[in-house]
C-alpha cells in the first residue's frame, strides 16, 4: 500500500468548476456523468456494479480478448522506457494487466492514471503500486478540460514511449465532443487500447435492447439515485427509466420522472421540479464494430489490430495515428 501519493489536479476539477457544472447539469436536466463517481461512497458502489455486471469480470472469454491485446501492444512496444496513460482509468484492474504484460527487467515503466474521481484515481493508483514503483494519479473533467494535452504532456518524459487506454468511456461521450480531444493528445508514435461496449447480434436496435438488464437493475439505479439523493431527492419522489434514444449512434438512457413537485437550495441556487419533468442522469451508447471503426477512422486513427467478444458485448481495438 501507498504511504503517500501526491495527486494533480486540473482546473476542470477545482472546487469552483465542479460548483459551475453542477449548477449547469441541473438547470439543464442533464447531469454531467462525473457527479456519479464524486465520493468514496459513490465510487464503491460502481466497483460493486462493476464487478457484478462488466464482461470483463463476468465473461472469462472477455478476459481473453483483454490479455490478447495487452500482449499485441506490449509486443508493439520496444522502447526501454514506457508511459501508460489511463484515460478515465476506473478501479485501475485492466490498466494493471497491461502493465504487468510491459514490465521488463531493464525496462522504465511509469503509470499514470486520470479519472475524473479523485476517489477513483487513487484506487487505480493503488491497485498497480506493486507494479510500478510510484504512479502519479491526475484528476481532471475530460468533457471539459480543452487543454487537456498540456496538462499530461509536462507530466511524461520525452523519450518515453506511451501508451493510453481508453476502455469502456465511450459509452458514456457524445463522440464528436471526445473523439477530437483523443486526437488532439495521441501523437503520431503513441499507442492507444479503445475498447467499447457494443450491441451483439446483426440486429442493431435489438442488440441495445437485449443488453437493457445490464443497466436497468437494483446495483445501477442505487448507484444512479445516490446523485439525487444527497441533493435532497427522495425515491418517492419519482421513478427512474431506461430509453433507448438515437438514430445513428444507439444509447441507453436513465431518466427520472418526478411524482411530485420538489424543491431544491443548491449552492445557494433553487431550483424546482414540477411532477412530470424529468432529469437525465446517465447515458450509454452502443456501438457495432463498424460503427467503431468508422468513429475512429473519421478522427485520424488506424487499427493496427481489433479484438471482439464471442458474446458480441465488447471489443479492443489497438490502434495509432494514421499516416498520410
Amino acid at each position: 500500500m501507498l504511504d503517500r501519493i501526491q495527486i494533480v489536479v486540473h482546473p476542470s476539477q477545482y472546487p469552483e468548476a465542479v460548483q459551475q457544472e453542477l449548477l449547469r447539469s441541473l438547470r439543464e436536466r442533464a447531469v454531467n456523468h462525473k457527479f456519479h463517481y464524486d465520493s468514496y461512497k459513490q465510487t464503491q458502489k460502481w466497483l460493486a456494479l462493476h464487478e457484478a455486471y462488466s464482461p470483463a469480470r463476468t465473461d472469462p472469454d472477455c478476459g481473453a480478448v483483454y490479455d490478447s491485446s495487452f500482449a499485441a501492444a506490449a509486443d508493439a512496444c520496444v522502447c526501454n522506457a514506457v508511459h501508460v496513460i489511463g484515460l478515465g482509468a476506473g478501479g485501475g484492474q485492466k490498466d494493471a494487466q497491461l502493465l504487468r504484460r510491459l514490465r521488463r527487467p531493464v525496462r522504465a515503466l511509469a503509470y499514470t492514471p486520470l479519472d475524473v474521481s479523485a476517489p477513483m484515481a487513487l484506487v487505480a493508483a493503488a491497485a498497480t503500486s506493486h507494479i510500478v514503483e510510484r504512479p502519479t494519479p491526475m484528476v481532471a473533467d475530460l468533457q471539459l478540460a480543452t487543454d487537456l494535452r498540456g496538462f499530461i504532456d509536462p507530466q511524461i518524459p520525452q523519450a518515453a514511449s506511451r501508451i493510453f487506454t481508453f476502455f469502456g468511456m465511450i459509452p458514456n461521450f457524445e463522440p464528436d465532443q471526445i473523439m477530437p480531444l483523443l486526437a488532439d493528445l495521441i501523437r503520431p508514435n503513441d499507442l492507444l487500447l479503445f475498447s467499447a461496449n457494443l450491441a451483439p447480434g446483426q440486429d442493431y436496435g435489438r442488440g441495445v435492447q437485449r443488453i437493457k438488464p445490464l443497466y436497468d437493475n437494483k446495483l445501477t439505479r442505487d448507484w444512479l439515485m445516490t446523485f439525487l439523493v444527497d441533493l435532497g431527492v427522495k425515491a418517492s419522489d419519482g421513478e427512474l427509466s431506461w430509453r433507448i434514444e438515437g438514430d445513428r449512434h444507439l444509447r441507453l438512457a436513465a431518466w427520472f420522472k418526478f411524482r411530485r413537485d420538489r424543491a431544491l437550495a443548491v449552492e445557494a441556487e433553487d431550483f424546482s421540479f414540477k411532477r412530470g419533468e424529468r432529469i437525465r442522469l446517465f447515458f450509454s451508447y452502443r456501438y457495432t464494430p463498424d460503427l467503431i471503426s468508422e468513429l475512429l477512422r473519421q478522427y485520424g486513427f488506424a487499427i493496427k489490430n481489433q479484438w471482439i467478444t464471442k458474446s458480441q458485448e465488447e471489443g479492443v481495438f489497438l490502434c495509432s495515428r494514421a499516416t498520410s
